[in-house]
């Protein structure tokens, strides 16, 4: 029978490869993106990814030595730092035209990368006995579903900007 360590280290291998496949192809992606947005914006999910990873080497090596959870200090902030980067980069392209049909592919693919991380997470806290996992695995599917909300935006964005940008701003007529 598998102990619950054993299974929580083949659940922190599983995550750590998923975090190390997001940043590669979230970096790919980024190099080919067209417009400044987009590499800004799959940079700074990169970087998000690889903070995940970090966090999950640490409490691999926890377990693997203590056998036990450790007490986890993560507090994601990805929302608010990409919804600030897509805002400000939105104020200065406006409602500018389409974007290439390769970069919405490359938003769909992420979108659906980052429903199927959410899907992981949230079955693995719910399989979990510990406390803490429980509570970290919950934390890391919520950021995950930022993302994938953070790229949904993004995605109509790029399919027509001129409607997002009535959508989001609201702009009035006056006369």
């Amino acid at each position: 029978m598998v102990t619950e360590p054993e299974k929580t280290i083949e659940v922190l291998q599983t995550a750590i490869q998923m975090e190390i496949d997001g940043q590669e192809y979230y970096l790919k992606v980024s190099r080919e993106s067209t417009n400044e947005l987009g590499r800004k914006l799959l940079e700074r999910l990169a970087a998000e990814e690889d903070v995940h990873r970090q966090k999950f080497i640490e409490i691999y090596n926890h377990i693997r030595q203590k056998k036990a959870w450790p007490a986890v200090d993560f507090q994601p902030n990805a929302g608010q730092k990409l919804r600030t980067i897509f805002a400000r980069a939105t104020e200065e392209r406006g409602a500018e035209g389409k974007a290439p049909t390769t970069e919405l592919e490359a938003i769909k693919t992420a979108l659906d990368m980052e429903n199927r991380s959410y899907d992981f997470y949230l079955s693995q806290s719910h399989s979990t006995s510990s406390a803490t996992a429980r509570d970290f695995l919950q934390t890391l599917a919520a950021e995950e579903r930022e993302h994938h909300m953070i790229l949904l935006d993004y995605y109509q964005y790029l399919l027509d900007p001129a409607a997002w940008f009535v959508k989001k701003e609201h702009p009035s007529l006056d006369g």
